[in-house]
């Protein structure tokens, strides 16, 4: 005796939704982009989240113009901004000409940064785009992580979040922990903070190799780091190493300039790590780790991950209002989405609406506008997005983040496939975007059934009839596949449907049909 199942299987496209946006990484004291930095950031697109085929890389430098210098550009891979899949831009920033300790200070080169952040004009492959509408990882080692931070701070004086600050053993001259460097160098730089407009910062940081090491900051996620073995030979270097090693996942790797082994795995990360797979970049957006952690478990005032999350506003980690530095001004300049989350089920039929929740920011005069897509990839500017979801929602002021729990995209006439979420928020003169971390499934009203069959007793079958909910069917019976019958016709009230039938014949095939 056979039976015949007649199955349909549905394909769709999956896709990642962890986009960062933009990365900036810098170098510190008479450092440059041409090693470990610009080798982090190639690496960054082989890291098993990372959400597309292609990425726009950039470094971003400074050329002398007689009296001083001008800030210039040059795309060293990949491909425009708008013909990417990913949408993620990565900037190699390189102040080696000024970064001798004497010349110039964080706070003067953080004032270039913060402008090429904000310019509309600044990559004219950007098509008037600034680098700052979209989501921005700051990473900074050393003397970089002071410039980070100043950056992050400027941004901030504009209205601008940013979203993840990461400061690797950050070290600004001539700061007070520091008192070797009032003897070598004359600069002085901004100091390291965490400020209100950043989503999640973490510090890596040692002090193994007194006096050239770095130091905690406040309102970060503070990871002491102590165990260090080959790599570098200079535990601040290794710092950065370390880092690099919770991005690139393969053993044995090199940033260019010094490697990591089995030794090192084995022996850098702690337990909870698991080898760097669990730590660094897994916090980054395109990691999506999860910020908000109770985690490590230790000692009650042991570092824990949420310790990095901003906690001046009640974002997801509660709100102690004791982990931000405030800013000294803010003009509310730009409109800021700072977080977008799918919410319930991300697999729905077409007709149902896909529910998000985002909070967000504006402390400016002017009126918004804001809306929600659906994205075959992750690139808000090739323009294959779909319109879901529009509102104006009502100015917040600088002190207040504004917070929508339940907003219903429509569906209807979305073909079905995966799709990323993304938000737009516009003052007419400043837009920032931010995709959701979770991705959506769209189903066909129109789904083809999937029959399943359990033998229930002596030549009698229950045959299991798997859909969607409001779809007709009718389900039918054959000897050779030539002529059918139908046996019964039900409109689905949930996802399935189940039919007992006793074999009248040796054999029996069944089928569904939709609509019948």
């Amino acid at each position: 005796m056979k039976t015949f199942l007649a199955i349909s299987l549905s394909c769709f496209c999956f896709i990642s939704a962890h986009a960062a946006g933009v990365t900036v990484i810098t170098h510190g004291l008479n450092g440059s982009v041409d090693g470990w930095v610009t080798n982090m950031a190639g690496k960054i697109t082989g890291y098993n989240r990372f959400p597309g085929t292609n990425y726009s890389f950039y470094k971003v430098y400074f050329v002398p113009n007689g009296s001083g210098y001008n800030s210039a550009w040059l795309r060293l891979r990949g491909a425009p901004p708008s013909l990417t899949d990913s949408g993620e831009i990565f900037i190699a920033f390189d102040w080696s000409q000024l970064s001798d300790g004497n010349s110039y200070n964080t706070y003067q080169i953080a004032g270039v940064l913060d402008a090429v952040l904000r310019s509309t004009n600044f990559i004219p492959e950007l098509n008037g785009h600034a680098l700052c509408e979209l989501p921005i990882h700051l990473v900074g080692h050393s003397r970089g992580g002071s410039l980070m931070c100043e950056t992050s701070r400027l941004l901030g004086t504009n209205g601008v979040w940013v979203d993840h600050l990461t400061t690797l053993d950050p070290h600004p001259l001539n700061d007070p922990n520091f008192p070797l460097d009032f003897i070598l160098y004359d600069a002085v730089d901004a100091p390291c903070a965490t400020y209100q407009n950043i989503l999640f910062h973490d510090n890596y940081w040692q002090n193994s190799s007194y006096p050239i090491n770095g130091e905690p900051v406040s309102g970060a996620y503070v990871r002491k780091l102590t165990s260090f073995s080959g790599g570098y030979s200079s535990a601040h270097s290794d710092v950065h190493l370390w880092y690099h090693g919770t991005l690139d996942l393969i053993t044995p790797t090199s940033d260019s300039e010094a490697s990591i082994t089995a030794t090192q795995r084995n022996s850098w990360w702690a337990t909870y790590e698991n080898q760097g797979t669990n730590a660094g970049f897994i916090y980054s957006l395109i990691g999506n780790g999860d910020r908000t952690a109770y985690f490590p478990l230790g000692l009650p005032g042991d570092p824990i991950i949420r310790d990095g999350y901003n906690q001046y506003w009640d974002l997801g980690a509660g709100s102690l209002n004791t982990n931000r530095t405030l800013l000294s001004a803010n003009n509310g300049t730009w409109p800021d989405i700072i977080k977008l989350n799918v919410t319930g089920t991300n697999v729905v039929v077409q007709n149902d609406p896909v529910g998000v929740k985002m909070y967000y920011q504006y402390g400016g005069p002017s009126n918004l506008t804001a809306q929600i897509y659906f994205d075959p990839d992750c690139n808000p500017y090739n323009s294959n997005s779909i319109p879901a979801f529009s509102l104006q929602p009502p100015a917040t002021g600088t002190g207040t983040v504004f917070y929508y729990p339940g907003l219903g995209l429509a569906t209807t006439n979305v073909a079905p496939r995966s799709y990323a979420v993304y938000a737009r928020i516009s003052d007419g003169t400043h837009v920032r975007y931010l995709y959701a971390p979770e991705t959506v499934t769209i189903l066909s009203i129109l789904q083809s059934p999937v029959l399943d069959i359990v033998k229930s007793g002596p030549a009698q079958f229950i045959i299991g009839v798997n859909g969607v909910a409001g779809q007709k069917m009718t389900l039918q019976a054959s000897v050779d596949l030539q002529g059918w019958s139908s046996l019964a016709t039900n409109t689905l009230t949930t996802s399935r449907w189940t039919y007992t039938n006793s074999l009248p014949f040796a054999r029996q095939f069944y089928r569904a049909i939709l609509g019948q």
